[in-house]
């Protein structure tokens, strides 16, 4: 199921990346390159504490915020907020198949697939 779902996200990384080659907004491919990891400053929370930590990491990787904006976009016409949404969507669908999930409050490492870097979380229960 694992790879099932690493190709499922790499599709959507994929579709994302061709939707910002649509909304470029006329920056050259070195700046997008720079851009799509710029959600991953969001961790600098965890300077503070995993609490202050992973509500800014989901805030910034959670797919329903990407398209909300990227909804507020198309509505308003606003090429900006779209090319936003799109990036963002595309970085959160990146980070999955690299297997970082949403973060749980109790720590980094915590997400919504599994503990990163347990080979145990990442198989399949068993008795299925």
């Amino acid at each position: 199921m694992k790879i099932t779902l690493s190709l499922e996200e790499f599709a959507l990384t994929c579709l994302g990346i061709y939707a910002l080659y649509l909304h470029n907004l006329g920056l050259p491919f070195w700046v997008w390159f720079l851009l799509f990891f710029s959600p991953d400053i969001s961790m600098l929370g965890y300077l503070m504490n995993t609490r202050v930590g992973a509500f800014f990491y989901n805030l910034f990787h959670h797919k329903g915020m990407a398209l909300f904006i990227m909804g507020i976009g198309f509505g308003t016409k606003n090429e900006i907020l779209i090319a936003i949404g799109l990036l963002l969507f595309s970085h959160s669908s990146f980070d999955r198949i690299m297997g970082y999930g949403l973060k749980y409050f109790d720590d980094f490492k915590h997400t919504h697939l599994g503990w990163l870097g347990d080979k145990m979380s990442s198989q399949e229960p068993s008795g299925k």
